[in-house]
């Protein structure tokens, strides 16, 4: 009774976040669309996440963008868990990759080319996505099994 009165607290709190962040439309699909941010951690690293909630914005993440901040990736964010399945058209920049569980595990992580359209997929269902800048998790030691923190997974930064 008590795990799921905290797995509902939970949800109940990422419904009230993701709906505040839904406000903020994106821009159109022939430039970089700028988004709300989240601040996560891993570790002892902090992270500023823009956040990709809508089917468009999914769609749309990271394309155009020439450059990115050392911390700064895209974190996106499905209603339901699923295999998620990412490839790199239109971006511009090499991406790693790390597919999110519910509780801020990662499950797996990948490195992604640009400018492909090469898939790469959660070994699990999940219902978030990481991107950062390529090589950003394996330059820090961070692999599966390691947890992120942050409001979408109902853990302060």
């Amino acid at each position: 009774m008590i795990d799921f009165m905290k797995t509902a607290a939970r949800q109940a709190a990422t419904a009230l976040w993701l709906s505040a962040l839904t406000c903020v439309p994106a821009l159109a699909q022939d430039g970089p669309q700028q988004l709300p941010t989240v601040m996560l951690g891993i570790t002892f690293h902090s992270i500023k996440a823009e956040v990709a909630m809508t089917p468009k914005q999914h769609e749309i993440g990271l394309m155009h963008r020439t450059s990115m901040g050392p911390n700064d990736g895209m974190i996106f964010v499905f209603e339901r868990a699923g295999q998620q399945c990412f490839w790199m058209k239109n971006t511009l920049i090499p991406l790693s990759v790390a597919f999110i569980a519910d509780d801020g595990t990662i499950v797996n992580l990948d490195e992604m080319k640009p400018e492909t359209l090469e898939p790469h997929c959660s070994a699990k269902p999940v219902r978030y996505v990481l991107e950062m800048n390529k090589g950003w998790f394996s330059k820090r030691g961070l692999k599966a099994g390691v947890k992120v923190t942050g409001q979408p997974f109902g853990t302060a930064k």
